[in-house]
């Protein structure tokens, strides 16, 4: 048992914003089930070992139709339709062949001690950090797998699919710099009808704060005892992204085929 890996919401919204009202800080506290994640993280796993653990202590089970190359290092990509379970399950596939895989992902993910090390972090509010460049280049310089989720957002609703926002083409850059092979992965899975509602109106009132953000974690709480599918597709040589197109379109075109796994 150990009460250092468990997460104070308190604390973290001190640390980011100064000070939150009580009332807000006991709200968030429920909406993200703080006890029920700190029954997980007082036990204390790290790594991979910590995202197999997640998903065992959330009953979610995977079926998965492909398998995770040999040699490497890749980068691979996926939609992010869920939030937390899908990079969960994702970083368990990758390391369960290769330990040695780091995920760009939020900064809020390291205030969990079990995912900090795995965790190349990425600011959503606020500034972003002036060393973000220099983790993402030497994260992509390293021998380690790298997991991207190029929306950078959850999936939402758009002309009535449940779908990613356009992709970041900050993955393909990299990639082509570093001479990494893309691995083409599609989660297929989605969140409550309630998180969708909230996107909606997230774009009607235009907020500028990311509301359904706050919601990811219950979102997690509900998806206990589901069952997701994942395909992996065959890794795309970093040749192939030659002068022919834009780094844009050839995102849009991995975006495509990610879709149509």
């Amino acid at each position: 048992m150990n009460e250092a890996n468990t997460i104070d919401i308190e604390l973290i919204l001190k640390k980011k914003f100064g000070k939150a009202p009580r009332l807000l800080t006991w709200y968030l506290k429920r909406l993200i089930h703080q006890d029920y994640l700190n029954g997980f993280f007082v036990q204390g796993y790290t790594g991979v070992e910590f995202c197999i653990k997640a998903l065992e202590y959330l009953g979610i089970s995977l079926t998965v139709e492909g398998s995770i190359p040999e040699g490497g290092p890749y980068t691979f990509v996926s939609n992010h339709p869920l939030g937390s379970v899908d990079g969960l399950a994702l970083l368990h596939l990758i390391g369960q062949k290769d330990p040695d895989v780091m995920m760009l992902g939020n900064d809020f993910l390291t205030n969990i001690q079990g995912l900090k090390s795995m965790i190349v972090p990425v600011n959503k509010v606020g500034m972003q950090s002036r060393t973000l460049k220099d983790n993402i280049d030497k994260a992509f310089s390293s021998n380690a797998n790298m997991l991207v989720l190029p929306a950078g957002k959850v999936s939402r609703k758009t002309d009535g699919i449940i779908q990613d926002q356009p992709w970041k083409k900050t993955f393909l850059q990299k990639s082509i710099e570093t001479g990494r092979d893309i691995v083409p992965i599609h989660f297929i899975g989605t969140n409550s009808r309630r998180f969708y509602r909230i996107s909606r109106m997230e774009k009607f009132f235009k907020l500028r704060f990311p509301l359904g953000m706050l919601f990811l974690p219950d979102e997690m709480y509900r998806a206990r005892g589901k069952s997701y599918k994942i395909v992996i597709g065959s890794p795309i040589p970093a040749s192939t992204f030659d002068e022919s197109r834009s780094i844009a379109q050839w995102t849009d075109w991995i975006r495509d085929i990610v879709y149509k796994l």
